[in-house]
């Protein structure tokens, strides 16, 4: 039994159809990135797993159980046991760096402040930034904001960690920071994540495998080296493509050429 599992999920926004039957399973602490162009529904799919979103139509097991039909605390307790990082790193401006990362922590479970002092300290120190809790968010750089951001979706030692595009907006260097993170968080943490990104380069990076979210299905699915060398025109067409846009005006054909 895979850990979470997509099952023939359905989705429209009003004639736009968005998924029409996407099926895709997700192995126990394994990263699967999702690809696909924009408005494919790559963050949808995360949305209908934490149940922030409902599909029209199929099943999302977790565990074997499904998530579209659990009741209220059944999912809570989901939702206690999976960390995101939004696009954008979505932090309060309001609130210090320490009070962001303890948001989810406050809301999920007891602990003292003491305990939560710890926590965070803990957190910001695996995210390569010690002694920065009383910052305020708008003193950060935007790849600060991301390591900040990534530091309050591990808060709760999250199970699977979900990031959405999360190196959008970032130089090189930062973006590459952002990928090892990710990669030393599964190896460090054990966890199970699904990523979803444009960054064909990142992708390759943090991924166990990869999965091609298109015409509203999953097209294909592989490791890093079976996505470069698939020859399906679908595939190789969309890697050579995003990749001849990351890095330039070069033709798609000159892309797919010097990867091989």
């Amino acid at each position: 039994m895979s850990f979470i599992e997509f099952i023939g999920i359905e989705k429209s926004f009003g004639n736009k159809k968005v998924h029409d039957g996407v099926s895709l399973k997700v192995e126990k602490g394994e990263t699967m990135t999702v690809l696909g162009g924009s408005g494919t529904g790559k963050t949808v799919l995360l949305k209908i797993l934490l149940r922030l979103m409902w599909p029209d139509r199929g099943q999302v097991l977790f565990e074997g159980k499904d998530v579209v039909t659990m009741s209220e605390e059944e999912i809570h307790n989901v939702r206690r046991r999976v960390g995101m990082l939004f696009q954008g790193g979505a932090l309060f401006d309001s609130l210090s760096v320490k009070e962001n990362i303890a948001y989810p922590v406050r809301e999920h479970y007891g602990h003292s402040e003491e305990d939560i002092s710890r926590i965070v300290a803990e957190k910001l120190a695996l995210v390569g930034l010690p002694g920065i809790e009383e910052m305020a968010p708008s003193d950060l750089s935007g790849g600060m904001k991301k390591r900040v951001a990534l530091a309050r979706a591990i808060a709760t030692d999250p199970e699977v960690i979900l990031y959405d595009e999360p190196t959008t907006g970032l130089d090189p260097t930062n973006t590459f920071r952002i990928d090892r993170l990710i990669r030393e968080m599964q190896a460090k943490l054990k966890v199970t994540s699904i990523a979803v990104t444009h960054d064909i380069q990142s992708a390759f990076f943090i991924s166990d495998r990869l999965a091609l979210l298109y015409n509203g299905k999953i097209h294909f699915v592989g490791t890093p080296d079976e996505v470069k060398n698939c020859p399906d025109p679908i595939v190789s067409g969309f890697i050579g493509g995003e990749m001849g846009t990351a890095e330039g005006p070069e033709s798609a054909t000159n892309a797919r050429r010097r990867r091989k």
